[in-house]
């Protein structure tokens, strides 16, 4: 007689949720909430969708080899240069874990949103779950992780997740939306801003918050007042604060869309012969440290990186105890801070 032990060691167990989707006529997110036992599944569907489980053994979660030595290990996955916006978040995520008794393993590897490798990455079998800070794959990659019964939390999502993916950011509309109105108190009525490319979450937000704003007094911002830059650094800065100061009718008030490039707009507007903030008005995003080393010392928009790393282990050690968790996406306050870069137009 066969060892049912063995059975679900055998190579069937391999199947991938694609699979049980396929055969049974339905989406990965519909097997994903069979798995999970969400509502808004028909009893029929549900059915179809359980009998293909069987069919395949698939469980949704790898078989983990017991490693008691390991027990504790967290990966915190950061797929980029560890400047000071990423240093932060990890260094809280590093203190938070100590507290809760587990350790680290960092990880910077991309792998170009190929789903194997992410999942082999960060769910490692000696690893209890994952912190993703500002994972490039989309939706679908993380939406499959997840259906894999692996626990993890994402910091600072750059797209829009599923319902069943728990994230963590900070309040981006919000925060554009009070910087842009702090611009409108002092008297300006030429307000541009300076976006970027690629990260559909936070870009977004921040310029539907300055759009808002704008818009909640009757005015519209003039197409050419939004500026695109391809990365988030201060050499795309440059470019982007270059076309809008050399306007026939340039702006007296720019948001950028972080600290780095407020800086690049502060190099662009000494070049320029403009004094900050008497000629021009000058806001960043972030509240790095970086912002209150500069002269004049910038206004910016101060994001909770700390707090969002500590709530992503709060969120993170609930799920691999299995505990139930009523919100999985947390969107925590931002904080407009004065400096002397802002003030009234001349």
């Amino acid at each position: 007689m066969d060892n049912p032990v063995d059975e679900l060691d055998a190579p069937l167990r391999r199947s991938t949720i694609r699979d049980v989707a396929a055969d049974a006529g339905v989406s990965t997110a519909t097997v994903s909430r069979v798995l999970n036992r969400s509502a808004g599944v028909a009893p029929e569907t549900r059915a179809l969708v359980l009998n293909a489980i069987e069919q395949h053994r698939f469980t949704g979660r790898r078989k983990r080899r017991q490693q008691p030595q390991a027990h504790g290990v967290v990966t915190v996955r950061c797929p980029y240069v560890l400047s000071d916006y990423f240093g932060l978040i990890i260094s809280g995520v590093a203190r938070s874990l100590r507290l809760h008794g587990k350790s680290l393993l960092l990880s910077d590897d991309h792998h170009d949103g190929d789903e194997p490798s992410l999942a082999d990455e960060v769910s490692a079998d000696f690893t209890e779950g994952a912190i993703l800070i500002l994972p490039p794959e989309p939706p679908s990659v993380l939406e499959d992780l997840r259906s894999r019964g692996y626990p993890f939390v994402v910091v600072d999502p750059c797209y829009a997740l599923p319902a069943d993916v728990a994230a963590v950011s900070a309040a981006h509309m919000a925060g554009a939306r009070a910087a842009t109105e702090h611009l409108i108190q002092l008297g300006h009525s030429r307000i541009a801003t300076i976006t970027i490319r690629g990260n559909p979450v936070s870009a977004d937000g921040r310029l539907m918050g300055y759009r808002g704003a704008l818009a909640a007094t009757g005015r519209l911002a003039p197409g050419e007042f939004v500026s695109v830059a391809d990365e988030p650094d201060v050499a795309s800065g440059l470019a982007a604060a270059r076309q809008l100061l050399d306007l026939r009718q340039r702006p007296t008030a720019i948001l950028a869309y972080n600290d780095k490039i407020a800086l690049a707009v502060l190099q662009v507007a000494a070049e320029r012969g403009l004094e900050v903030p008497r000629d021009l008005s000058v806001v960043g995003f972030d509240g790095l440290e970086l912002s209150q080393s500069v002269v004049p010392r910038l206004t910016t928009v101060r994001q909770p990186l700390e707090e969002m790393a500590r709530m992503a282990v709060g969120l993170l050690v609930r799920l691999m105890e299995g505990r139930d968790i009523h919100t999985l996406h947390v969107e925590l306050a931002t904080e407009l801070v004065i400096g002397a870069s802002t003030g009234p137009p001349r």
